[in-house]
């Protein structure tokens, strides 16, 4: 099978930004509306107006060898429509979205053989308007697929390939839950969260709620993953603010279907009472 080399990139936000910056010969997918916006106003990340080459998605005379997805979870249906010129026989499709639903989805449309389980993690973006900052500490965590390593390796893209892939993915998924959710409706940075013994208290038991979850979906070694989330939070950058903060402060419409949405439909599914995630998704819906 062919290394990669041609790269469609999906998303130009504050992860998508990143690796449009990392790999310069990527294809950029947008629609027209958003094609005429970025012309008028370019992104810049750090500082320096990006060249990108942008494509539509009616193109029809360019296949990928791999494709990234890095939109919010409510673009993921257009994209999975507007990606399908470019996907061919040996495509592979990489998801940095949040959350642990967006393979499955994927791949329902176009076959789990081409889904490479992944997530995304670092220091946060911080996005204001098309201008994007950051400070370099980014890693794709992924299920070790052999090209994709190969070709992370050719042009330096940080990456982890953990034990359990599953498993990993769902302490980010504890992590999402539990921290951008509260400090989006406490308006609090890492650090702050981290120093608020009451907010920790509260921040523990949202954890417990996807721990639960978590074990009926047959996750492994769910007894520890409250344990490690939280020394994970404890790297985090103390004046970081997570991405559903910055959502929320910028207006924009948050990721709270993608986590807490999820866990209320899995709560129902396994008639497991998740009173924790209703409360924040009612609230942050009131943003």
């Amino acid at each position: 099978m062919r290394d990669i080399e041609n790269v469609l990139i999906c998303g130009l936000g504050a992860i998508g930004s990143i690796y449009a910056d990392k790999i310069k010969s990527a294809k950029i997918l947008v629609d027209s509306e958003r094609l005429e916006r970025y012309k008028k106003n370019p992104t810049t990340f750090n500082g320096k107006v990006m060249e990108l080459d942008y494509v539509l998605p009616d193109c029809n005379d360019f296949k990928a060898d791999l494709v990234i997805i890095a939109t919010k979870y409510d673009g993921l249906a257009e994209v999975i429509e507007n990606i399908q010129n470019f996907v061919g026989k040996n495509t592979l499709i990489l998801s940095l979205l949040n959350g642990v639903t967006s393979e499955k989805i994927i791949a329902e449309r176009y076959g789990a053989e081409k889904v490479a389980y992944s997530y995304f993690i670092g220091h946060s973006a911080l996005r204001e308007g098309r201008s994007i900052t950051q400070d370099g500490v980014n890693t794709i965590v992924f299920d070790g697929n052999e090209r994709i390593k190969k070709y992370f390796d050719k042009v330096g893209i940080n990456y982890e390939i953990p034990d359990d892939i599953i498993r990993s993915m769902w302490l980010k998924f504890m992590l999402n839950v539990s921290s951008n959710q509260t400090t989006a409706l406490m308006r609090l940075t890492f650090g702050e969260m981290l120093n608020n013994k009451k907010c920790m208290e509260f921040v523990v038991n949202v954890m417990k709620e996807v721990q639960t979850i978590a074990h009926a979906e047959g996750v492994k070694n769910t007894e520890t993953m409250i344990d490690d989330s939280l020394e994970a939070l404890k790297m985090m950058c103390p004046e970081g603010k997570t991405s559903m903060l910055q959502d929320v402060e910028a207006g924009r419409k948050t990721e709270v279907d993608m986590f807490a949405g999820v866990m209320i439909e899995l709560g129902k599914k396994y008639n497991i009472p998740t009173p924790y995630n209703k409360v924040l998704k009612e609230l942050i819906e009131i943003y």
